[in-house]
């Protein structure tokens, strides 16, 4: 069964604050930070798109019921 985009998102931003944790300590060789800046550069693109489609979803849903403007979200 393919996993759902929400679990992707959620398994690749958990990873990927895993190899910052780990990238921070400084305790990987120059081999294992390139290849760990290389994995987190692929999951940052996996988020993104993941982000990018819900906002599209969001987007259809808002047109399908007549509110055709996104308002800017403001966690302050």
């Amino acid at each position: 069964m393919p996993r759902k985009k929400a679990t992707l998102f959620e398994d690749s931003l958990e990873e990927l604050e895993q190899l910052v944790e780990q990238m921070e300590q400084g305790d990987l060789s120059l081999e294992e930070s390139l290849k760990s800046f290389e994995r987190g550069v692929k999951l940052t693109g996996t988020c993104q798109k993941a982000l990018q489609d819900a906002e599209q979803k969001i987007q259809i849903l808002l047109e399908k019921n007549g509110k055709q403007t996104l308002e800017p979200f403001n966690d302050e």
